[in-house]
């Protein structure tokens, strides 16, 4: 026998993260007088572990929701520094600078703003997901008539889709901590890759008051990924590197192996729906971009499944394309290295690839022909690796 329910809300959406956020303000946006229910299982201000880098088309999308500036008051960085695992290095002023806001703050932000908006934010750990004819149940007690599932990619909401999580060739893990900002670092965003357990890098991301988001990513296939081997090797990338701490392990769900957005009630944003950049281990943009679209769509019903995936598929699936392409080229150092080399001899080239990393862009031909230009120039006899 059915459980019998209260209240129906028009969409309900599990997990109040940037993704779950931004889906909230999308169906508001479109539909002032919805009802939307966001659910969390933390009150915010709450910590998420990761990079907190924050790129310009964030704000943008943020913005076109009609939301304010969840950056404002952080300081911009206007510089990126790439070293290669052959130590082929760049330095550059991006065309926008990106901020550095740690996710306490994020979150809560964009949380509010969708309360704002008209969304009801409840403390609330869903454990079951019921698809029936004309509504999605949670835990028996909760109605909706799409559900928008932003919960993590080993969350409730995937799993009832019968979606698999990601294979180990397309899951990073990495270890997120502050410290003081790294001597030389204090202006720029610093990203130095790792030559062994390849592909892997160390960052430092100064927020702008002396300290620093530093951390270290590698792909799990690449080898063993224990806490004391991350830690390990974010000082040997980051010598000098003084003590940190709230040091926080997390994985990140690639892009390249995504899972096809099912028909119906049910949708998913964000890391629920792999969309990490596998190029930069990026998920911010992705995640307001993917939610956006999910909110808009759940206002569909039946239909919201297919609206997600049709419209990603046309708003990003030439960029998911480059990407994946970058991804598997990525795996030959020397690859990497001749592209930063590119990078450090044409703003263009540097341009391109910051857009293909921390947003939507895409390659031109301009720049992949100057990256086959640097790999020939420098390939040993062996050939690439």
């Amino acid at each position: 026998m059915m459980a019998r329910v209260g209240e129906v809300w028009d969409v309900a959406v599990v997990g109040a993260g940037p993704a779950g956020s931004a889906a909230a303000l999308g169906a508001l946006l479109r539909r002032p007088d919805a009802r939307v229910l966001l659910l969390d299982r933390s009150d915010f201000p709450r910590d998420k572990s990761c990079g907190d880098g924050i790129a310009p088309h964030v704000v943008d999308v943020v913005r076109a929701l009609g939301a304010p500036d969840p950056t404002e008051g952080f300081a911009p960085v206007h510089r990126l520094h790439l070293v290669g695992p052959r130590r082929g290095a760049v330095v550059r002023t991006m065309r926008r600078p990106t901020k550095v806001v740690p996710r306490t703050v994020l979150d809560a932000r964009l949380a509010a703003a969708a309360v704002a908006a008209g969304a009801v934010l409840r403390r609330h750990t869903v454990r079951s997901v019921e698809q029936r004819a004309d509504l999605v149940v949670l835990d028996r007690t909760i109605a909706a008539r799409a559900v928008v599932g932003s919960d993590g990619v080993n969350g409730v909401v995937r799993r009832s889709l019968g979606l698999p999580p990601n294979p180990p060739r397309a899951m990073a893990v990495a270890l997120r901590a502050y410290a003081a900002t790294p001597v030389g670092h204090e202006d720029e965003q610093y990203m130095i890759m790792s030559g062994t357990g390849w592909p892997a890098y160390a960052w430092s991301f100064p927020i702008g008051d002396g300290t620093a988001n530093v951390g270290y990513g590698m792909v799990l296939e690449a080898g063993t990924a224990s806490r004391s081997r991350l830690e390990a090797e974010l000082y040997r990338l980051l010598p000098g590197l003084g003590e940190i701490r709230n040091a926080r392990a997390h994985r990140l769900p690639l892009s390249t192996a995504r899972p096809r957005q099912p028909d119906g009630r049910v949708v998913l944003a964000g890391d629920a729906a792999s969309l990490i950049n596998p190029f930069t281990g990026e998920g911010i943009f992705y995640a307001v971009r993917s939610g956006s679209v999910a909110g808009i769509a759940a206002l569909r019903g039946a239909a919201a499944g297919r609206i997600v995936r049709t419209t990603l598929q046309r708003r990003l699936g030439a960029h998911f394309r480059v990407t994946g392409m970058v991804a598997l080229l990525g795996r030959s150092q020397s690859v990497v290295d001749a592209g930063i080399r590119a990078a450090a001899r044409d703003q263009m080239i540097f341009d391109d690839l910051v857009e293909v990393g921390l947003a939507e862009g895409r390659l031109t031909g301009a720049a992949l022909a100057r990256t086959a230009t640097e790999l020939v120039r420098r390939l040993p006899a062996g050939g690439p690796r």
